[in-house]
């Protein structure tokens, strides 16, 4: 149903690569995210919470080197009271870092617009002499005609399995390599649109799905049949369907046992393509509808 669809939203849906480690630590702690581009001029869409969160890593980054210069003199103690005076403790990421897989041949400067209200921002991507993505996106321009019941599909990248990275010992420093595996395969996941979503005047703002959307795929497309952009992937909530069942006497693997299970739906929620479209137009970027 949607093989065609996502051959042509896989041209311009990319992934976000990040790596970080809590202070002190040599264990590497891989995420993901998703954008997908708009138009040729290097403007791309992610969710605000995303945006957000490749800021704070300028700012970590920035305290991990100032506790790095100030300290490459100093002995335990005083280490570890500059430590606390930064911030920086076992619990608590010291250092990320950041790479847009695929997107452009290089990158001078990025520029983030953040929705004021919903989990939406643009990404403008500056200094590029070419894009590295396929084509561009068509939005759904008739959204009415989006209804309950209408089956869609999302693409993003969870499951990350890129390894092109390593923490420089000598450095105290993580870093990307050239070596080990560079991408992470897409993964899509269809769902039926179940109910919209409104805000506090009544403004239809998102879609929940009968699925969830995955971690890694925040700030996908939501698309059609036929590849148009319906919303973009958000968050997933839970709900608790009340089939409780506690201390519950069953015979598994020829053993008497006692469990307990809590059932959840976890459905998926998406920007509406509506507040996509008003977003891209009340900023001057140029986007394909049909």
């Amino acid at each position: 149903m949607f093989e065609k669809a996502i051959q042509t939203v896989a041209g311009y849906t990319r992934a976000i690569h990040s790596i970080s480690r809590n202070f002190g630590s040599t264990e590497v702690q891989r995420g993901a995210a998703t954008l997908f581009f708009v138009n040729q001029e290097g403007y791309a869409l992610t969710c605000k919470h995303v945006a957000q969160w490749l800021t704070q890593a300028d700012q970590i980054n920035q305290n991990y080197h100032s506790f790095q210069s100030q300290s490459a003199s100093l002995g335990g103690s005083q280490r570890s009271s500059l430590a606390k005076k930064l911030g920086l403790a076992s619990d608590k990421v010291s250092e990320t870092r950041v790479t847009f897989v695929d997107c452009v041949d290089r990158i001078e400067n990025i520029k983030f617009t953040f929705h004021p209200t919903y989990d939406l921002a643009l990404i403008k991507f500056e200094g590029f002499e070419k894009t590295l993505f396929t084509n561009t996106p068509v939005f759904k321009e008739n959204h009415q005609d989006i209804h309950p019941g209408a089956m869609l599909c999302r693409l993003g990248f969870p499951f990350p399995e890129f390894n092109n990275y390593q923490l420089n010992n000598q450095k105290q420093m993580l870093e990307w390599n050239s070596t080990g595996t560079v991408r992470s395969p897409r993964f899509p996941i269809d769902g039926m649109l179940t109910r919209f979503l409104g805000d506090k005047t009544g403004k239809v703002y998102g879609m929940e799905m009968s699925t969830p959307g995955l971690r890694g795929q925040s700030g996908g497309p939501l698309f059609d049949a036929s590849g148009k952009v319906c919303g973009m992937q958000s968050r997933t909530k839970h709900l608790h369907l009340g089939f409780d069942i506690e201390e519950k006497a069953i015979i598994a693997h020829g053993k008497a046992k006692k469990v307990n299970d809590y059932a959840f739906i976890h459905l998926g929620e998406c920007i509406h393509v509506s507040v996509i479209k008003e977003f891209l137009t009340e900023n001057k970027v140029s986007f394909e509808e049909e």
